[in-house]
């Protein structure tokens, strides 16, 4: 893994085995949530995404920014541009872009999906929430949501409601709700080689066929409870 700077946001990005800048590859973008806020790009590094994600996406380019802000909202045009530079090199595959996020960063995951939906060909969302009013700007893109139905923060009926307004325009979004789970929905999210396997199997008709590689499925100390 390296840690860089994209003007003004720190990020991680780690990078398939054996890669090479010759072959394209799919690029998982993940937006972490308030726990790992800040200016200390080792406290993302250390993050659960990172953890529990090391063999399931050894074929993928992996990618976090930091918000260094309250919120992505209020970073969200740099977001736009970030994403849209990680995007950019030649042994990108752009037609499997994907967008995954917890929390904070399961908002996030919701609005770039919603704002951008021509970049993605699938998005997770996990134990977040957004404008259902817009949600049918979602009903051309994969979407797969993950809440627990015992979580406090943000409640799990702020999922239903985005997956509910999809399907009422006609799109196909799935919701996976974790019994007796709290907040941390994330972490079994991360380890489910069923969600990464149905993941690289969307691609964005957006763009046409890259002939992709095969994938095989803190300063705040609160960054375990918040992500």
């Amino acid at each position: 893994m390296e840690i860089a700077r994209y003007k003004e946001l720190d990020y991680v990005l780690r990078y398939p085995t054996d890669f090479s800048d010759k072959n394209k590859y799919p690029l998982v973008i993940f937006l972490h949530g308030a726990g790992t806020r800040g200016r200390n790009p080792d406290v993302l590094r250390n993050n659960s995404f990172f953890k529990e994600t090391t063999e399931l996406l050894s074929g993928a380019l992996s990618v976090a920014p930091q918000c260094y802000a309250e919120s992505w909202f209020d970073i969200f045009e740099q977001l736009q541009d970030f994403i849209e530079a990680m995007i950019a090199p030649g042994y990108v595959d752009k037609s499997r872009v994907y967008l995954i996020g917890n929390s904070m960063g399961g908002y996030g995951t919701w609005q770039m999906g919603i704002s951008r939906p021509e970049l993605f060909a699938a998005i997770v969302p996990i134990c977040g929430g957004g404008m259902y009013w817009d949600a049918h700007r979602l009903k051309k893109t994969a979407v797969w949501a993950f809440h627990g139905d015992a979580d406090t923060t943000v409640l799990c009926e702020e999922s239903q409601k985005m997956v509910n307004a999809i399907h009422r325009k006609g799109g196909n979004a799935r919701l996976t709700v974790y019994e007796g789970v709290g907040h941390d929905s994330w972490t079994q999210t991360f380890r489910s080689e069923e969600m990464w396997t149905w993941l690289f199997e969307q691609t964005n008709p957006r763009f046409t066929s890259e002939t992709p590689q095969t994938v095989s499925p803190s300063p705040f100390d609160n960054a375990s409870k918040f992500g």
